[in-house]
C-alpha cells in the first residue's frame, strides 16, 4: 500500500508531520478528518500530499525515466498497431487490448504512452483524443486513421492499414540508410587511418630523414608539414569540429531557412538527389493512398503527407497543392503548378481524378516509387563500392609514396 507524507495542524494549533499508509490521498484526507487534523494550505478535497517511495522504487523510476528519452521508430508503431488490430478484431475490449499490448511492447517510451492511453480510455475518453495527448509518440497519420476507424466502426482495419503503412516506411528508411551508411563509414575509417598515420607514423620517418640530411622530395615535405600541423593543433582541430557540429545541429533544428537550404541541396546532389526525390514520392504516395482510401479528406491527407515527406521543399509544394485544392483547383493541376512533382505522378493523379479511382492511382504511385527506391539503392551501392576502393587507394597510396620516396635515395643521402 502506498505511503504519504503530510503536514497538518490540530485544533489547538499543534503542527504534526507524519507518514500514513493509505490507498490514496482522499483516504488520507478522511483519516485526518477523523483524527481532528487539518492539512496545511488545504483548499479542496484533492489533498496535495507527497507520496513516499522506497529507494529501490525511486531507482527503478529514474531508470525508467532515463529510458524514455529514446525515440519511437516506424517499426515500433507498426508492431503496436498490428498487435492492437489483431486483439480488437478478435473482440477484445479496447482497454484490455491496450493494456495487453502495452505490457508486451519492447520500447519503454511507447509502452508508457500506451498504458496511459488505456487509462484515459477506461475513464471515458475516446481512443483518438487519448492518443492526441502524446504527439511525440503517436504520429499524426495513426491518430487520423484511428479517428476514421472509430467513426466507421472498423478500428481493426484502420489499425492494420497503419501497421502496413509504417512497415513500408521502415523499409524505405532502411534502404536510404543502407545507401548512405557505406560511403559514410568508409569516409570515417579513412579519416581515422590517415589521422593515425600522420600523428604517429610520419613523425618517426621525419626524424630519420632529418638525421640523414639532404633535401626531401616535395610530396614528403607536404606530408611532414601536414603531420606537424596536426600534432601542433590537434586540440584546436577537435574543438573546432565539436563547435561546428553543435552549431550546425542548432541551426538545423531552429532555423527554418537554413534547414530548407540543406534540404534543397540534398535534392540536387548527384545520384543521391534522385534517391531522396524518389523516397519522398514513395512516402507521399503511400501516405495519400493510406489516408484517402480510409476515408480521410484529401485536404487533411495532403497536410499529413506534407509533414511525413521528410523534405521541406517538397512539403512546401504539397502545402501549395492543398491550398489550391481548397480554392477549387484540381489536384493534378495544382501539382503541375508547383513544378516539383514528376510528370508520371501528375499523369497518374490526373487519370485517377478523371476516372474516380484516385486511391488506386495513389497506391500505384506508392508501389512504383518504392520499387524505384530499391533499384536506385542497389545501383548506388554497386557504383559506390569501386569508387570507395579507388578513393582509399589514392589516399593511402599517396601517403605511402610520400613516406618512401626518400628511401629510394637513401644511398645518396648516406654518402
Amino acid at each position: 500500500m502506498p505511503r504519504y507524507r503530510y503536514k497538518a495542524f490540530s485544533d489547538d494549533g499543534t503542527i504534526i508531520e507524519d507518514v500514513a499508509e493509505v490507498p490514496d490521498p482522499q483516504s488520507l484526507f478522511q483519516l485526518l478528518q477523523e483524527k481532528g487534523l487539518h492539512l496545511i494550505n488545504y483548499t479542496s478535497e484533492e489533498a496535495k500530499v507527497e507520496e513516499v517511495k522506497d529507494q529501490k522504487e525511486e531507482k527503478a523510476q529514474k531508470k525508467r525515466r532515463f529510458s524514455l528519452f529514446g525515440g519511437v521508430s516506424d517499426a515500433d508503431i507498426s508492431l503496436f498497431t498490428r498487435q492492437l488490430s489483431a486483439l480488437v478484431g478478435a473482440g477484445v475490449s479496447i482497454v484490455d487490448a491496450l493494456e495487453v499490448v502495452g505490457e508486451q511492447l519492447p520500447n519503454p517510451k511507447l509502452k508508457e504512452a500506451v498504458l496511459e492511453v488505456a487509462k484515459d480510455v477506461s475513464e471515458g475518453n475516446s481512443l483518438t483524443n487519448a492518443m492526441r495527448k502524446h504527439p511525440k509518440v503517436f504520429p499524426e497519420l495513426v491518430v487520423n486513421l484511428v479517428q476514421v476507424g472509430e467513426e466507421t466502426g472498423e478500428l481493426d482495419k484502420a489499425l492494420m492499414r497503419a501497421s502496413e503503412y509504417y512497415e513500408k516506411m521502415a523499409m524505405i528508411k532502411s534502404k536510404i540508410k543502407s545507401a548512405s551508411f557505406y560511403p559514410i563509414s568508409v569516409m570515417v575509417v579513412a579519416v581515422i587511418i590517415v589521422t593515425a598515420i600522420l600523428y604517429f607514423i610520419v613523425p618517426t620517418f621525419s626524424e630519420i630523414y632529418e638525421s640523414l640530411g639532404g633535401s626531401l622530395p616535395l610530396p614528403t615535405q607536404i606530408l611532414i608539414g601536414m603531420s606537424n600541423a596536426l600534432r601542433e593543433n590537434i586540440g584546436l582541430i577537435i574543438l573546432s569540429i565539436v563547435i561546428f557540429s553543435i552549431a550546425f545541429k542548432q541551426a538545423y533544428s531552429r532555423n527554418y531557412r537554413f534547414r530548407r537550404f540543406i534540404h534543397s541541396k540534398l535534392l540536387n546532389l548527384p545520384k543521391f538527389g534522385d534517391l531522396f526525390m524518389k523516397s519522398a514520392m514513395a512516402k507521399f504516395g503511400r501516405t495519400m493512398a493510406t489516408l484517402f482510401s480510409s476515408g480521410v479528406s484529401i485536404e487533411r491527407a495532403l497536410e499529413v503527407a506534407g509533414n511525413v515527406a521528410g523534405n521541406l521543399v517538397i512539403k512546401e509544394a504539397v502545402d501549395s497543392v492543398r491550398k489550391d485544392i481548397t480554392e477549387g483547383m484540381s489536384m493534378w493541376s495544382a501539382m503541375e503548378k508547383t513544378k516539383m512533382f514528376p510528370s508520371m505522378v501528375i499523369a497518374m493523379v490526373k487519370v485517377g481524378e478523371e476516372t474516380g479511382q484516385l486511391d488506386q492511382m495513389l497506391e500505384s504511385i506508392a508501389r512504383f516509387y518504392e520499387d524505384e527506391v530499391d533499384r536506385t539503392v542497389e545501383g548506388l551501392i554497386s557504383l559506390i563500392e569501386p569508387l570507395m576502393i579507388v578513393f582509399l587507394g589514392v589516399i593511402i597510396g599517396g601517403i605511402l609514396i610520400g613516406l618512401y620516396m626518400p628511401i629510394f635515395k637513401m644511398g645518396e643521402l648516406i654518402r
